[in-house]
C-alpha cells in the first residue's frame, strides 16, 4: 500500500480507526475476498462516522483515486448479496 487513506482531521482516534477498518475491508475484498457480513459490519460502522451521502461519495472518490479500488462497487455487491456470500472485487 503506497497511499494514504482519506480521513478528516476533526475525527477522533476511534473514528479514524473505524474508517480505516472499512477501507481495509474494501482492500481485502479486492485482494482475497471478504465475507458479506464482515464487509457490511465495517460499512455500518463507517456510516456512523460518515452519515452524509455527499461526504461518503467524496471519501469513496478520494479512496478510489488513491488506491484504484472502487468502494461503491463493493458496497453495492454486498448490499445486493446474501449472507454467507464472499464479496470479491475485480480491478478496473
Amino acid at each position: 500500500m503506497n497511499y494514504n487513506y482519506p480521513i478528516r482531521y476533526d475525527w477522533s482516534t476511534d473514528e479514524i480507526i473505524t474508517v480505516a477498518s472499512f477501507y481495509e475491508a474494501i482492500e481485502k475484498a479486492y485482494e482475497t475476498g471478504i465475507s458479506r457480513e464482515r464487509l457490511m459490519e465495517a460499512y455500518r460502522a463507517f456510516k456512523k462516522i460518515v452519515p452524509s451521502m455527499a461526504e461518503e461519495k467524496t471519501l469513496f472518490k478520494e479512496f478510489d483515486e488513491a488506491s484504484g479500488y472502487a468502494c461503491y462497487r463493493i458496497v453495492k455487491a454486498a448490499k445486493e448479496g446474501t449472507d454467507g456470500e464472499m464479496i470479491k472485487g475485480t480491478q478496473r
